[in-house]
């Protein structure tokens, strides 16, 4: 068993398969650092947490955002661009984490100002390594703004 550091950092995985939302959980809980993670499924949740809204009035800050970009209600692209342009949460880092793999949704989200642009892997062994190795160089490697605020 991997020994827990003190440092809690706050996830919001904004992911619609209960599945991938599941794996990620799993994932996260093997590594270091202690995880808080919430996941909301649609867009519009998303948003609704990061602005402290609609059932969410009591949401953390997440210190990072897993983001797919096939959601319901508001896809992943209008999510990234709302987190962007809105001056008290673009400086929260945005990975997205999604099944595509088009060259197009590549530019486009690194054209929206995604910190990372990752394909989910199909395989769960495959799957589980790409959540560990975010974990790893998100959390234990780069240096974040406290809650994501300036």
């Amino acid at each position: 068993m991997v020994k827990k550091t003190g440092k809690i950092v706050d996830i919001l995985l904004v992911e619609d398969n209960p599945g991938d939302v599941r794996l990620t959980e799993e994932a996260l809980q093997e590594g270091k650092v202690r995880i808080n993670m919430i996941a909301v499924t649609d867009g519009v949740e998303a948003m609704d947490f990061l602005r402290k809204k609609g059932r969410y009035p009591d949401a953390f800050r997440p210190d990072l955002i897993l983001l797919d970009l096939n959601l319901p209600k508001k896809s992943g692209f209008e999510v990234l661009d709302d987190i962007k342009v809105d001056e008290d949460l673009k400086r929260i880092p945005v990975v997205v984490l999604t099944t595509s793999q088009a060259e197009q949704d590549i530019i486009k989200s690194y054209n929206l100002h995604a910190n990372a642009f990752i394909s989910k892997p199909v395989g769960l062994d495959q799957f589980l390594s790409v959540v560990k190795a975010i974990e790893d160089f998100w959390i234990e490697i780069v240096r974040l703004p406290a809650n994501g605020e300036s």
